[in-house]
Parts: structure tokens; sequence; C-alpha cells
């Protein structure tokens, strides 16, 4: 057995939180597929080797409206197309594919006739809002409307909601809940010569996802609907109490919205003022319609409910440089400027104070909506920048990136016979930002979505399937945020003056694996592990999506798997990382995650385990997390210096019922945290297979 490491105070910051040096050796079969080891695997803690404090925008989110992702998991509306985008269909539609995953998420309900679809027509000269509004022509004795099935209600629940009226002469229209078997409800309402809003109420009677709402009336003459609303009377300004309370329990520290490939066509003035009154609108990046309902002032007022700092992404896509100015000063500007006027006049008085702003998103991609090329695009990020700080001077801004590894592995333009993206080149888009807009921004931006299973070829520039053993899987995104950090070491040669960290990193998108399951939480805590390393740069990372820590229904809701991890560390695992030594390196991966090797083995000296260790801001208590990514238990003796313990401790684990094992909404959860104590004193620690763990060691008074 190998004595313990004891990290020689030469060692620089990087090398001692790696914690590799001088410890290569031959490795087995045995060790390179995770399998059982036939020594207990050695880590020395030394608390005297500290980087910079973790900034807590560690642990954020990333949100997008791609498609319907917040409006069926956050948002509280239950009835889709509400402003009839796509008119009345004569009978309802298939539902697509799920393994059609585009599809899948764009796909709505859409309203269908009650009556002849041929009396209902689509009024373009009076339409209330959008493009059209219904109008029905009515018949004397048979009702003839509208409906939509598949609304899903809880029984003894209150539901409210509002419908927009208007008809050739007074009419009684009814508005219909149809639960089936259970019962039905109808409220009757009045539609006058003039639009006008009248509200109404149902409780439900039972639980069903298959409730059916109409609309429906009898009589002379044509009856113009222009929107219908239908809501839980719990909801909290239009989001969903459940999903809110789970946000907020959550603790996101900061929100990226609302895109991503998203933002490059969005209109952000078509999401402020009446939410009746905002037109519905296709959107052409994820082709799913958007009913801009979660507007710009309702997202940043979920992130005061969730008490989230908001980080806004602004369209440099089809966007311009003016709109850049005008957001800010709808956001940030005084009630007498004009924006802020309007702000105010749609009822938020004072500012909403938004520091971080992200302009633009992925613009180094081919695929994104107003994509040019870089020389140019530096050009218009100055032009918004200027625009936009000469409106707020305090603003924080963050730049696309496109690190050289992003633009090798599949987010750049191929070339053939060129498929490495070299540092410095003209299609090294991070070079080009630093180069040409120094001084506008203060993080450059970076995106991190390794493939699974999956291994990059150099030669090709082409993806191949592998099979990776579990640590190698788990591996991956840990080993893909090491070639960034590759890369931003080339930068620093380039441009030493980011040596003084003032230009900051954010990974304002990162995620892995998106099925849900203990199974994927390894690879989430390996790479939060990965980011304590690099604290002098990393500032920020938004996990995609942040809805991914929830795992939602129609009506419940419950924290994720993935949602698990992400309170383990953010609740309990400390502020300061220390180094992390062993007598077990890590070797280096076999299917690179960014097509070469990273220079220094991701992990700690522990493998098959990843060990890493941070003291509390306060110091009195050393936190150590540990991960086995294999499929066997581990045993892991623990050295400190520089810090002694007391008698004891407190362990909190992960725990799952197996590696497939996930929350469902409305179920008891598979997937928890569990506190137990231990004698801090005894270093040796017994490791259970595939598990994550935070341990909790008192300094001794």
């Amino acid at each position: 057995m190998k004595p313990p490491v004891n990290l020689p105070a030469t060692l620089t910051r990087r090398d001692a939180l790696f914690a590799t040096a001088g410890l290569a050796g031959a490795w087995s079969a045995a060790a390179q597929t995770g399998a059982a080891r036939a020594t207990t695997i050695q880590g020395t803690v030394d608390t005297h080797q500290r980087s910079k404090p973790i900034n807590p925008f560690i642990y954020g989110g990333f949100l997008e409206h791609g498609a319907n992702i917040i409006n069926h998991t956050m948002w509280a509306e239950m009835l889709h197309d509400r402003k009839f985008y796509y008119g009345m269909l004569a009978a309802e539609e298939p539902r697509p594919d799920p393994a059609d995953f585009r599809a899948s998420m764009a796909y709505i309900h859409k309203w269908t006739a009650v009556g002849p679809v041929a009396h209902i027509a689509l009024d373009i000269t009076d339409a209330y809002v959008g493009a059209h509004s219904p109008a029905i022509e009515l018949a004397p004795t048979t009702p003839r409307g509208i409906v939509q099935s598949h609304v899903a209600v809880v029984g003894r629940k209150a539901y409210t909601g509002r419908i927009v009226l208007k008809a050739t002469q007074d009419t009684e229209v009814a508005i219909h809940l149809d639960e089936g078997a259970q019962g039905a409800q109808t409220v009757k309402v009045r539609a006058g010569r003039d639009w006008s809003t009248v509200h109404f109420k149902f409780t439900a009677v039972s639980d069903t996802a298959e409730a059916r709402f109409s609309v429906t009336a009898t009589g002379a003459g044509t009856l113009r609907i222009g929107a219908v609303s239908l809501m839980p009377a719990d909801n909290i300004k239009g989001f969903r109490a459940d999903t809110i309370a789970l946000m907020k329990e959550m603790d996101c520290k900061i929100l990226r919205m609302p895109g991503g490939n998203f933002i490059s066509a969005y209109d952000w003035k078509d999401t402020i003022g009446d939410p009746d009154k905002r037109p519905p609108v296709f959107d052409p990046v994820w082709k799913a319609l958007q009913p801009n309902d979660a507007g710009l002032d309702e997202l940043l007022q979920m992130c005061e409910l969730i008490q989230c700092e908001p980080y806004w992404c602004v369209n440099t896509g089809f966007g311009e440089p003016r709109s850049g100015a005008e957001i800010v000063e709808y956001v940030n500007g005084a009630a007498n400027t004009f924006w802020g006027a309007k702000r105010a006049a749609n009822g938020r008085v004072q500012p909403y104070k938004v520091r971080y702003w992200n302009i633009g998103n992925e613009m180094y991609g081919h695929w994104q909506f107003g994509h040019m090329s870089r020389d140019q695009y530096v050009i218009k990020h100055n032009l918004f920048a200027d625009a936009m700080r000469k409106v707020d001077p305090w603003i924080y801004i963050v730049a696309p990136g496109g690190f050289v590894d992003e633009m090798t592995t599949g987010q750049g333009i191929f070339v053939a016979g060129q498929p490495q993206v070299q540092v410095g080149s003209e299609r090294d888009w991070a070079y080009g930002m630093l180069k040409f807009c120094k001084g506008r921004f203060d993080a450059l931006a970076t995106h991190a979505y390794p493939p699974e299973n999956k291994r990059f070829d150099l030669k090709s520039g082409k993806l191949f399937d592998v099979k990776q053993s579990p640590v190698e899987w788990a591996r991956q995104p840990a080993n893909r945020i090491a070639t960034m950090v590759d890369a931003w070491e080339d930068y620093k040669k380039l441009f030493p003056e980011l040596a003084d960290g003032r230009v900051k990193v954010f990974f304002d998108e990162w995620a892995y694996s998106f099925r849900d399951s203990m199974k994927g939480t390894l690879p989430i805590a390996i790479a939060f592990h990965e980011f304590f390393k690099h604290t002098d740069f990393i500032d920020m990372a938004g996990y995609t999506m942040a809805t991914a820590w929830m795992n939602v229904s129609p009506t419940a809701s419950a924290i994720s798997a993935r949602g698990r991890v992400f309170q383990l560390y953010n609740q309990r695992f400390g502020r300061i990382p220390v180094a992390v030594g062993g007598n077990s390196p890590q070797p280096a991966p076999q299917y690179p995650a960014g097509g070469d090797q990273p220079r220094v083995n991701t992990g700690s000296a522990t493998y098959p385990l990843d060990v890493m260790a941070a003291l509390t801001a306060d110091e009195t208590v050393l936190t150590v997390a540990v991960v086995n990514p294999t499929e066997v238990a581990q045993s892991l003796e623990l050295t400190f210096n520089g810090f002694d313990a007391g008698s004891v401790g407190r362990c909190w684990t992960l725990v799952g019922k197996d590696l497939a094992a996930t929350n469902v909404a409305g179920a008891p959860p598979d997937v928890v945290i569990q506190e137990t104590r231990f004698d801090a004193r005894a270093r040796r620690i017994d490791i259970a297979p595939a598990s994550v763990q935070i341990l909790h060691f008192p300094r001794k008074m």
C-alpha cells in the first residue's frame, strides 16, 4: 500500500487541486473499468493549499422558452392556444410520436368545434389579439362554440378563469367544465356589443387529466371570443404554486433566461402589457406556438418569488442594438424614462435592477438565427454593449465565447481536413471576442453538452458510438470542462491581462444525460468538483434546464434526482476549496470529450473515487465530498494536513433504490438525501456503490 501523499508547498494551486503530480503508475484492466480494488484508497486533504472561494452562482440554472418548457412546468395556464392562433379544428389531431423530441415538445391541444366547424370564421377585421379571433355563427336551439380536451384538474381544487367576449347582440354564454362520469359544471356569463372581460370560477369534483372545457351559446347573430384563460386559484402571479415552492426550495442562485437558441428570434416587446393583448407568435427556432404569457415582467417577478438573481439574455440574432438599449431601460430605467414609464404603466414602478446581461446566445453557431462571421459579429457585440451601457453603466455583460474545443466538437463550422480549431485562428470565436471586444464584456460564456457513449474523432470530425465504463461515463462532463480549462490557459498566454482574474467564464449552459436518474447524479457531482478546482476564473454555471431539477405533471411536481444532487452540494458543501491528494491517480480518459486529452487528468488521486474538499466560510468545518461512480463498494482512508477534527461528524448521502431510480411527480420519492452521524476521528470510510456523499468534520475546539 502506498502511503498518503503529502503535497509540497511548492505545488501550484492548479497542480495541488488536481493532485496528480508524481503519482503516475501502471493501470490494470480492473482499474480502468472501476472494478473492486485490492488496496484501500488513501486520500490526503491539505487545508494549507487553497483556492478562491466558490461563487454561489455555480449553483445556477438556465431556463429557455424553447417550445413549452416554461409554459407546461412553471406557468399555471391550463388551456393551450388560449388566443386561438391555430383557429378551430373539426376533430382532434393525433399526438406526434414521442420519439420525435421536437414535435412532442411543440405539441399542444388545439380547440375543436362544437357544432359544424364551417360555422366558425376567423375574423381578421375585428381581431381582439393577434391576426384573428374566432367568430361563431349561432343557431337558435343547437349549442355552437369551441371545446378543448385533456384538461387536468384535481378534485376539490378551485380554478379561476377569464374570457374576453363580444356578440352582435346581448347573448348568454355557457362556460362548461365536463369531468366525465364524475360530473359537469356550467357557469353562465353574458356577451355584449363591445369586447369585455368576464371572470368565472370552478371547483373540480374529481382527479382527472381528461376534463373537457367548452364555451358555447345558442341564439342569433355572431359570438366572438378574443381570449380565454383557466388557472388554479392558488397560482402566484400566474405561476404554479407547487413549482414555485420547489424552485424556492432549490435555492437557485442565478437564473439565465429566456434563451438559449429561442432568444435569437424573440421580440421582448410582444411579452409586456396586458397578457390578453399580447400576440401569440410562432417561434421559428423550436417550431412551436408561444402565447407570450410568461413574459419579461413575469419572469423577473418569478426570480423575486424564488429569491434568485436574474440573468437576462438579449437577442443579437434578429435583434439590433437599439432593442438592447430599450430593454435595459424598460428593466432598469427610472419611471420617468420613456421605457421605464411603460414598465410603470404595466404595474411596476420600481426598476428591477437586473445586473447580469448576456448579449447573445451561441452566435458562433451556424444554426443560430442571425448568425454571421466572427469578424462581423464582434462589431455587432460592441454596438450592443455600448448602447446598453449608455443606458445603465452598472450592468455586468457576458458575451458568447465559443472556446476552441467547443468549436471543434460540433459547435463551429466544419472544414474538411481541418476538424480541429486552433487557438488564435479565424475560427476561434473566443479569441476574436478577446481581441476585438476588450473592455466591452465582463465574462465569456461557454456551453458544455458532452455526448454520452460517443467518441469524437479528430481526423474525421465525426462522432462514433462507443461503450463507456461506468467511471468513464460519469467523468465525461468533468473531462469536457477540463478541455475548456486548457483553452483558457492558452488564451491567458495570448492575452496576459487575463491573469489578473477580472474577466470570468460563465458555463451558463451545461448538462449531460438528459434522463433523470440516480445514475445521472454521479456525473453532475463530479462536474461540480471540476468547477470547484477553477474558482479563479469559473464564476457561474447554469444547468440545462432549471426545470430539470423537478419532475412535473399537469397537476403534481417533485424534486428530481438531479435536483437532489444540486441541493446536496448547495446546502452542504463548503466555500473554500482545498487540495486533495492520494495514492491512486486518475487515468487518462479512454474517449476524451473534447477530441484530445485534457493536459491534466480530471479528478482527485483517489481513483476510482472522486474526492473534493472545502472549508466552510468560517473555517469551523471541513467538508469532504466523495463520489463512487463504480458499481462496487470502495474503501477510503483520509489524512488531514492543517486541520484537527472533533469527535462527531455528520454525513449526508444521496440514496436511490437503484441506478434507474427517479422521483415521480405525485409518488413517494425514490432518490432522497439521508443524514447520519459518524466518528470523525476514524478516517476509514466505506463508500457504497454508485453513491454521492458529503461528510462534515468539525474543527476540534
